[in-house]
């Protein structure tokens, strides 16, 4: 159940003919081709074991064909297609798992650079306004800074590593960090969230989006950074308040990087278009187009290791679903 650009973004060859090759009945479906009950009509009639599932995929409804074993899901937020009763009833079910993580951190540490080299001010102000600098102009490097990370799943650990390189201290406020994972990681846990805020100049927002963290930053926790500091989300947008935040970056005092929004996509005339201490993406933080592959090939790896009775890689459970963003 994928489109062209799915296909050719998630499987380019020689991957697409050896997803094929796995089995002798294969059948491609495109959802753009489909009304959701045309959708479920076809679902029925084909019956399938397997399902490889992307974006565009409809939701499944909730009586599924009686052969339906396995549902591979290309990318990440499996909520939108699958129900915890689904899995209760014995669907298996894997996403991208770890895959991505490394571009989603990539993602996050252009914002950071973006911001503390003021890359909206010069990009906005030398195209349209002809700006150069002057003795006031002021940017700012990472290294030797002070990094919070909110959350310390796959892509904190994979920004970790693109961290290191410039000599920062990282902290993170996570249930999971532990004292034996302080030192694996080489970093600190930071007392409560306040504290995080409190004492870093960069804030980067990765944790998943459940019922605890819903709009748990608030204007508060902004407020606690000091002047010039830097707020990057590449997670969830409503694990932030975004009215509150952008009460915050229309002052000026803070530099935003923002990848995620509670409206996608973001309004034309939405207040954060236009502040130039705000750098923004169109929730693209990752995978990139070129690196999509590497979620197909993590998927293929899934579809062989489901046709040899193997234990399934990022497999999510009912125990684990209510955890997931």
């Amino acid at each position: 159940m994928l489109t062209p650009a799915e296909v050719r973004d998630f499987f380019p060859e020689p991957l697409w003919t050896e997803v094929r090759q796995l089995a002798a009945d294969f059948r491609l479906m495109n959802p753009g081709d489909l009304q959701p009950a045309e959708f479920v009509r076809e679902l029925e009639l084909i019956n399938p074991e397997t399902l490889i599932a992307c974006w565009k995929t409809p939701p499944l409804p909730a009586e599924l064909p009686p052969r339906l074993r396995y549902v591979c899901y290309l990318t990440g937020s499996v909520k939108r297609l699958v129900s915890l009763d689904h899995l209760r009833r014995g669907l298996l079910l894997s996403n991208w798992g770890k895959s991505i993580s490394r571009i989603v951190a990539e993602g996050a540490l252009h914002h950071v650079l973006a911001c503390l080299r003021r890359a909206t001010t010069w990009c906005i102000g030398m195209h349209r306004a002809g700006t150069w600098k002057d003795e006031g102009t002021q940017t700012a490097s990472l290294f030797g800074r002070k990094v919070g990370l909110h959350g310390f799943g796959q892509v904190a650990r994979e920004l970790v590593k693109l961290l290191r390189p410039f000599e920062v201290e990282i902290s993170a406020a996570a249930p999971d960090v532990t004292p034996e994972i302080e030192r694996e990681w080489g970093v600190r846990r930071a007392a409560s969230l306040e504290a995080l805020f409190a004492e870093n100049d960069i804030v980067i927002e990765v944790a998943p989006l459940i019922p605890e963290t819903y709009r748990v930053v608030r204007e508060s926790h902004l407020r606690l950074l000091r002047p010039g500091g830097v707020f990057v989300n590449v997670g969830r947008a409503d694990i932030v308040d975004e009215e509150a935040l952008v009460r915050v970056a229309r002052e000026g005092h803070l530099q935003f990087g923002l990848d995620v929004f509670s409206v996608e996509p973001l309004p034309k005339d939405h207040p954060l278009r236009g502040l130039l201490n705000v750098s923004l993406t169109p929730h693209l933080a990752g995978p990139t187009t070129d690196r999509r592959r590497d979620a197909g090939a993590w998927a293929l790896r899934n579809l062989r290791a489901y046709a040899a009775g193997e234990p399934l890689a990022a497999q999510i459970t009912p125990e684990d679903y209510d955890l997931r963003t």
